[in-house]
């Protein structure tokens, strides 16, 4: 099964039911309220399966509004059905174009099959919104490492350390960044102290590691 952070699933389970692009609002109906409870219930204990059948009947209702998609996107993504999770984020943008999160969730199942280009396409219209955004600017930086891009990586990485000077995820990747540009030393002085923020760190302790 898939690993999930934290930080991804809790952002992928809290989200406002809002009044819907298709013209409709299903705020106050109680079946639906029960299918996102219901739905909320099985992702917590990692039945992704359920979760996604307790979504479907909304969706069959609402087939093109937002929050069933968005929801649906994320329960693909989490239950490693990528295809199926990008659809879902692509009518979610569909229905509502200045989602910032729609186009931060896609970029997770492009992420996972390596499209790094698409990734690093739906990045920069999320910073062109919001330049600081902090999951897009990881992503972006995450893909233009997959690229060997470690030029741009290493700016962006930079860029979020300054106003982020202790994520280790943005630490990482600017170590990584130099290390792909033959900066050893740079990569050195950065992964020293990701193993001082985040002594379990298994890139950090590669570095190290004796060849």
């Amino acid at each position: 099964m898939k690993s999930v952070s934290q930080v991804e699933l809790l952002a992928g389970s809290i989200f406002l039911i809002i009044t819907l692009i298709a013209c409709n609002s299903y705020a106050d109906d109680d079946w639906i309220r029960q299918a996102y409870h219901d739905s909320i219930a099985a992702e917590q204990v990692e039945n992704y399966g359920k979760a996604i059948d307790a979504i479907l009947p909304v969706l069959r209702a609402y087939p093109e509004a937002y929050t069933p998609n968005l929801r649906l996107g994320w329960l693909y993504y989490i239950d490693g059905r990528y295809r199926n999770s990008i659809v879902h984020y692509e009518q979610a943008i569909k229905a509502y174009s200045a989602s910032l999160e729609a186009r931060n969730g896609m970029m997770l199942p492009l992420l996972a099959q390596q499209k790094y280009a698409e990734v690093e396409q739906q990045a920069y219209q999320v910073l062109n919104v919001d330049y600081y955004n902090y999951f897009a600017n990881l992503r972006l930086a995450t893909a233009l490492l997959g690229q060997k891009k470690f030029k741009l990586a290493s700016d962006v990485a930079l860029k979020m350390t300054t106003i982020n000077p202790t994520s280790v995820a943005f630490m990482q990747l600017l170590a990584q960044s130099y290390q792909g540009q033959g900066e050893i030393d740079k990569a050195a002085a950065v992964f020293n102290d990701v193993a001082i923020l985040d002594p379990g760190n298994q890139t950090a302790a590669a570095f190290f590691t004796p060849q």
